[in-house]
């Protein structure tokens, strides 16, 4: 993403890292306008600082950031009586060298303290409005990278409204430049996109927007767009913006043959994002392409070196997928070296995370396991970084700000009346009758007022006491469901050992008939225990484990899943009769989960079902659904019972027609199961005439063409619950 602030990611972890040297070259708007238009005009500073603005600059240009401010600071004392411009550009300077240069962020806070200090000093309004605004902003930038981001907002607000009310379209664009950054760094990708059309909009507008700064922002701004769409899978738009950027830099390289390190830079970093987007399409060999052509550019000594780690994380990437293992290893082995120099604790994380790919895919899972292990902790590490920012809600914050600006300008409106009020009694005793309304109504609105107050402070304290409500029950969920997986894994070896125990004894041994009976019935009891505890032990695991998708073939899933039940129908006479789809479909799912799903469904029905009954197993398409029934003609299920039947622990399980024993938690692992695939389970019953369950999973992309005839949504009238 484009060159200002610190960014995070590769793929899946992204990181977004800008040039340190751009960095110190560029610190605002009001910065970039003064490296552009002040070199032609040099308007507010004196003669004397003239050449010492010149100089720094170009030992910024060159990555030289000490030798500019020994320069400074010793041409500087020699001025005589230095203007207030020239002292806020003093000031500026040694901002940028310990925000930027050093990200010693203490030491900066005073300079930009300072910077605001000389901005009110300023001798006209527009050199006022700009000199304000870009301290605001300054220091606004500080207190971010100081994690104090409830500060850092109210400072940029105070930007904002100053470019508001000068109408300040330079102000203006590098407010929503920020609140641009801020979005994309808390993940709220479609937001971000608009802060950054917005602007590049006001970009536009700012007089005398040709310099080459105003030019490498609009590039940025159009790259950070792309980008922005690619985290929100809005491929095809993130790659229209990122050729829409590289067709400007493209355009105006020639007018800035100076800066060309700096152009070729911007197309790097453009090269690699763009590569990266076409890696969501699949489009490999392209993206290869691509992000070698940024690596060749941007690991150059002087260029973007941390984003040539990045792009070559990426290639990494296509090489593992690839399994291109000799060139992944080579890779690898040289941006060892790299990283470090180039620190980068998420680059570092990603690097780890490739290298347990490549010995994953060498078979070597102990070199992968250490690796992947330190992948773990180093995402850890960042994401617990990042949190505070995203905990922030920056909305929020500006919205109460704007509301604060608000009543300020009302109270200020408010005195103003006052003061007209207290001249309306000098002239006019009449006016006494008005006063007195007016103080009254005062009296009544701070009543109010102390009324709103108390009613806020209670709701925040029953806010309080929610949240730590709610914690306390996300533990105690968390803990029975511990309590649980411990207390049925320590019961399943010593029942599993007796229900072996009891079959050896009742098939091997000569008892009488009672202490034959007796065994028997220690046996179906165990058996029927062990059942029940791996049930407990499936509800717990399926409602706090991920899942782990693969392409499943669905007429194949349906076939496996009733083979392996036939023989359990075949005891009750029963038949299993399948009618699946007319075309392969394959759906991105958990085989083994949804087969679960599908067993218990079957088995359902074989158990409820009397001697010598049908089962019908049907699969139809429905939009962009995949829909499977399982119909019994069985016992059904009664009305009062109807809304139960997914509970976990349910009083509604009865005993199958034959007294086969049921646990009432099979279709409360369905469901869970089916949730996590964003599908949808209903049922359809009557007592006494059986029961119809219904699973609906969304069909993915990979099919395949369906043949004339095939059953989409005719055959089957579905009414979803």
């Amino acid at each position: 993403m484009g060159h200002f602030l610190e960014r995070v990611a590769v793929f899946g972890n992204k990181i977004i890292r800008f040039n340190p040297v751009i960095l110190l070259l560029f610190l605002t708007p009001f910065f970039l306008v003064s490296c552009d238009k002040q070199q032609k005009t040099s308007a507010g500073y004196s003669d004397a600082f003239k050449g010492i603005f010149d100089v720094v600059t170009h030992y910024y240009d060159i990555n030289q950031p000490e030798n500019a401010i020994s320069y400074l600071d010793k041409s500087f004392s020699q001025i005589k009586e230095p203007t207030i411009n020239d002292r806020f550009r003093y000031y500026g300077f040694h901002y940028v060298y310990w925000q930027k240069a050093n990200r010693n962020y203490k030491m900066a806070l005073p300079y930009a303290d300072s910077m605001l200090l000389m901005s009110q000093k300023s001798a006209t309004k527009e050199q006022y409005a700009a000199n304000f605004a870009e301290a605001n902003y300054a220091k606004g930038d500080t207190y971010f990278s100081l994690n104090q981001y409830n500060d850092a907002y109210q400072c940029y607000f105070q930007g904002y409204l100053m470019g508001k009310n000068y109408l300040n379209q330079a102000s203006a664009s590098d407010y929503t430049y920020r609140m641009g950054m801020i979005m994309f760094k808390q993940g709220h990708y479609k937001l971000a996109a608009n802060y950054f059309k917005e602007s590049y909009a006001k970009s536009l507008l700012v007089k005398d927007n040709h310099g080459f700064v105003w030019f490498y922002r609009q590039q940025e701004l159009l790259d950070n767009i792309g980008e922005s769409y690619t985290h929100t899978g809005e491929i095809d738009s993130a790659v229209a913006y990122f050729d829409r950027a590289l067709e400007y830099v493209n355009d105006n390289s020639n007018k800035f043959k100076v800066k060309s390190l700096y152009i070729e830079i911007a197309r790097g970093v453009i090269y690699n994002n763009k590569g990266e987007a076409l890696m969501y399409l699949k489009q490999y060999n392209e993206a290869e392409k691509l992000l070698k052509k940024s690596i060749a550019i941007n690991k150059q000594q002087g260029a973007d070196n941390g984003d040539a780690v990045l792009a070559q994380l990426k290639l990494g990437q296509i090489y593992l997928i690839k399994k291109k293992n000799d060139s992944l290893l080579q890779l690898l082995t040289g941006l060892r070296h790299q990283l470090d120099y180039v620190k980068n604790e998420a680059a570092e994380a990603d690097w780890n995370r490739l290298m347990g790919g490549y010995y994953q895919q060498k078979s070597n899972m102990s070199k992968a396991l250490a690796y992947i292990q330190q992948y773990n902790s180093l995402k850890d590490s960042t994401i617990k970084k990042l949190s505070l920012l995203k905990e922030s809600d920056v909305n929020q914050q500006l919205a109460n700000f704007q509301k604060q600006y608000e009543i300020d300008g009302l109270n200020n409106n408010n005195k103003l009346q006052r003061i007209y009020l207290d001249l309306a009694i000098v002239c006019a005793v009449m006016l006494l009758a008005i006063i007195f309304l007016v103080w009254r109504n005062y009296r009544r609105s701070k009543l109010d007022v102390a009324t709103v107050i108390t009613l806020n402070r209670q709701i925040n304290e029953q806010k309080v006491n929610l949240e730590k409500a709610l914690d306390e029950l996300k533990y105690s969920s968390q803990e029975k469901d511990r309590i649980l997986r411990a207390v049925a894994h320590d019961l399943r070896n010593p029942l599993g050992g007796i229900a072996s125990l009891t079959s050896v004894m009742v098939e091997e041994s000569e008892h009488d008939k009672d202490l034959s009976d007796q065994l028997k019935l220690i046996k179906e009891t165990s058996t029927d225990t062990l059942e029940l505890i791996n049930e407990i032990l499936e509800a717990t695991n399926t409602s706090s484990a991920g899942l782990k998708k693969q392409w499943v073939e669905v007429n194949a899933l349906l076939n496996n899943s009733i083979d392996l039940l036939r023989f359990k129908a075949a005891e009750k006479h029963q038949q299993i009769l399948l009618e699946g789809l007319d075309n392969m479909v394959e759906l991105n799912i958990n085989r083994e989960k949804i087969w679960r799903v599908l067993s218990n469904l079957i088995v359902n029905a074989i158990k409820f079902s009397p001697v010598g009954e049908a089962i019908k197993v049907r699969a139809i398409q429905k939009h962009d659904n995949v829909i499977i029934s399982v119909k019994d003609q069985g016992i059904g299920i009664p009305e009062n019972m109807k809304d139960k039947v997914f509970n976990m622990f349910t009083d509604a399980k009865r005993p199958g027609t034959l007294g086969e024993k049921s646990f009432g938690l099979g279709l409360s692992i369905s469901k869970q199961i089916i949730e996590k695939h964003t599908g949808k389970i209903w049922f359809e019953s009557e007592a006494g005439k059986g029961t119809t369950f219904y699973i609906n999973l969304p069909k993915s992309v990979k099919t395949e063409t369906l043949s004339p005839g095939s059953k989409t949504e005719q055959g089957m009238e579905l009414v979803h619950k």
